[in-house]
């Protein structure tokens, strides 16, 4: 087990497979990249470092299933693969993309061969498993019950909502983070040491190459193998004006005038806050353009509705949703309408970040104020120890009350008087519901002598 951190051998089965396109020189530079030992692996030092949860779990001798949630290229299969070779077992990889039950089943007779002829259970890895159906999802659960699998399951999708939880119940949840530009240099640095005899890379091609990456190392290092291979035949020195030759399909428009991925997010996010459909619409296409992931923009979207409109008209929430999900079915480029459509309504909506300041001044709150107990009238009082204890004594229960509002009723905790966090604006649904507000502090104030 230890040797995964002090040699660069690996275990027999499916695992070995990394080995052979390591070995292989035409293999894709991404491949030939693949860490083949722990301390090889660039980036997710919150779980991977000494003392951190993966990295306990390598150790530990006792492999256990597990959900790896993470954007594109950092490090999910690498992760499956290292933890097979770490624990010598059979790696079989599904892709959920193209698999299906019969893949399953072949999974699980390669697996109890394995299992009669070694005693060891296989390492099932399942990438972009959140695109299985619940039912292919279940088949997986009697035989990592049974001990048969040892399951990875990869996603880019939040498992919560995109696994079951059956099988979710049933594995650790990690999350890995996308690479940081600095962790993108030291990768792009040692594949050019390494794999790429040494090429001369310009200090600004390097920083055109980590923007572009975007945190995804697969796509780093497939701009960085086109380019010198490009860069080989010509006999030329990689700089800006050679990439922006060779790899104008990626980077047309995407660092036009030296503007970079996170200016465009901004420039777009402010249109969207400045009430502005057609420079919302420009950024957004520029962004796409230059090949922006459109579910990042999707995310984005998302974040706007909450952060800028809020509850001055709730259904935004659910458009950007909504276009999210229908980019995901229908893909490039059908699904970017949905998108456009949502972008163009949180542009004309009426806008509030009255609940995202409320937010942040409660957390803030929460951060520097102690430990408080609840209040006894608030407990729950599921037992009758519990009640005897007083739990939920004299709590008035709001729907007996007049206008199913108990007036002066106090639900923070003792010592903690509300400043008014939350503040309505007199912009859409939020004018009625600032005078419902005002409605009820009224009643409070009278003790409720006044009907709600």
């Amino acid at each position: 087990m230890n040797d995964l951190f002090e040699s660069p051998s690996f275990a027999p089965g499916g695992a070995t497979e990394g080995k052979a396109s390591q070995g292989n020189p035409a293999a894709p530079l991404a491949e030939r990249m693949r860490p083949r030992r722990f301390e090889d692996v660039i980036g997710q030092s919150h779980l991977m470092g000494p003392g951190k949860p993966l990295r306990i779990a390598f150790e530990s001798g006792h492999p256990h299933s597990m959900i790896l949630w993470g954007p594109p290229g950092v490090g999910k299969t690498t992760l499956a693969r290292l933890m097979a070779d770490a624990f010598g077992l059979e790696f079989i990889a599904i892709s959920a993309v193209l698999g299906g039950v019969k893949d399953i089943r072949e999974a699980v007779e390669r697996a109890q061969a394995t299992l009669a002829r070694s005693g060891r259970p296989t390492l099932v890895f399942v990438d972009e498993v959140h695109r299985f159906n619940k039912a292919q999802q279940d088949a997986f659960l009697p035989h990592v019950e049974s001990g048969l699998f040892v399951f990875v399951g990869a996603t880019t999708e939040n498992p919560s909502f995109e696994v079951v939880g059956a099988l979710l119940s049933r594995a650790s949840v990690y999350v890995l983070e996308p690479l940081t530009a600095a962790e993108l240099a030291e990768l792009l640095e040692r594949a050019r040491r390494d794999h790429l005899g040494g090429a001369t890379i310009e200090e600004g091609a390097r920083r055109m190459l980590i923007e572009l990456a975007d945190g995804d190392a697969r796509r780093l290092l497939n701009a960085l193998e086109v380019a010198s291979d490009a860069a080989r035949r010509s006999g030329q020195a990689i700089d800006v004006e050679f990439l922006r030759a060779t790899l104008p399909a990626t980077l047309r428009r995407f660092d036009k005038g030296g503007d970079n991925y996170y200016d465009q997010i901004s420039a777009l996010h402010k249109a969207v806050r400045g009430s502005d459909p057609d420079a919302a619409l420009y950024w957004m296409v520029r962004m796409l353009d230059g090949g922006a992931d459109p579910l990042y923009i999707a995310r984005r979207a998302i974040r706007m509705a909450s952060e800028d409109i809020g509850l001055a008209d709730p259904r935004a929430l659910t458009v950007t949703l909504e276009a999210a999900q229908a980019y995901e079915r229908l893909g490039t480029p059908e699904g970017e309408l949905a998108l456009a459509q949502a972008i163009v309504y949180l542009a004309v909506a009426p806008k509030s970040n009255a609940v995202y300041v409320a937010f942040g001044q409660v957390r803030e709150f929460v951060e520097h104020d102690g430990t408080r107990p609840v209040p006894i009238h608030l407990r729950n009082a599921p037992t009758r120890l519990m009640k005897e204890l007083g739990h939920g004594r004299n709590y008035r229960y709001a729907h007996d009350e007049p206008g199913a509002f108990a007036a002066g009723e106090t639900y923070l905790p003792d010592g903690v008087h509300s400043p008014g966090w939350y503040r309505p604006t007199e912009r859409g649904l939020e004018a009625r519901i600032a005078q419902r507000l005002q409605e009820l502090r009224r009643l409070n104030e009278t003790d409720g002598k006044e009907d709600a």
